[in-house]
């Protein structure tokens, strides 16, 4: 663990929003889409990657090869229907208050649609001014686990050592690979042993449990 952490990036799907569910319901209909017909259990595992690496994931090569882009467009067509659907987490808010009093710098390091992030940001956590900025997919080439959107997060502010709060093991590998450490949240219904495993530094069940344990977390007072 380097402590104390003055930069903290935040993924947002499972993370601060309750979206991950809602995801593999997306993708499940994208699928069907395409003919295929994938468990969401499957699919829920890779919530977390970007599309351009979650269809050849779960689908393989030669379904990305012929079918990526339009199950990629499919599962933007369903998210957009259930979007609706999509709340803040336990304590979202209460986190991103806690580390803007005391002066961390805080990115969203998302590589989501660059509106469905918006959207969270004013309408579900009125966060605009608790932010040193945000990403989106558009932002980058490569979704995570490559540290693309990470290493853009963090060009954003000056401040370091930085951590990594995200709710998957994909953030966790993102976060090796920017040479960074990682705090787990299981709220996007991973488990605590696979997030340890994934190298996070800690697991909390939720933003509001981590917000209450800061301290405890190595985040800079």
């Amino acid at each position: 663990m380097s402590a104390p952490y003055r930069t903290v990036l935040l993924d947002v799907d499972g993370t601060l929003v309750d979206s991950n569910y809602l995801h593999a319901i997306a993708w499940q209909r994208a699928f069907r889409g395409i003919g295929l017909e994938l468990p969401a259990w499957r699919l829920l595992r890779q919530v977390g990657k970007g599309g351009d690496k979650l269809v050849a994931a779960v689908a393989g090569e030669q379904v990305e090869q012929e079918h990526g882009d339009e199950a990629r467009a499919l599962h933007g067509d369903h998210f957009g229907e259930l979007i609706d659907e999509v709340r803040p987490l336990p304590g979202a808010r209460e986190l991103l208050v806690a580390l803007h009093e005391r002066g961390v710098e805080t990115v969203l390091a998302s590589s989501g649609k660059a509106e469905e992030v918006e959207r969270y940001i004013d309408e579900l956590l009125d966060a605009r001014d608790l932010l040193a900025g945000w990403t989106s997919s558009g932002d980058v080439e490569q979704s995570k686990p490559a540290p693309d959107l990470l290493e853009t997060a963090l060009a954003r502010v000056s401040a370091r050592p930085a951590l990594l709060v995200g709710d998957a093991v994909w953030d966790g590998e993102a976060a090796r690979n920017a040479g960074i450490d990682f705090a787990a949240l299981r709220s996007g219904g991973n488990c605590a042993a696979d997030l340890r495993e994934a190298g996070a530094i800690g697991v909390w069940d939720d933003a509001a449990a981590l917000a209450a344990d800061l301290d405890g977390a190595g985040i800079a007072s």
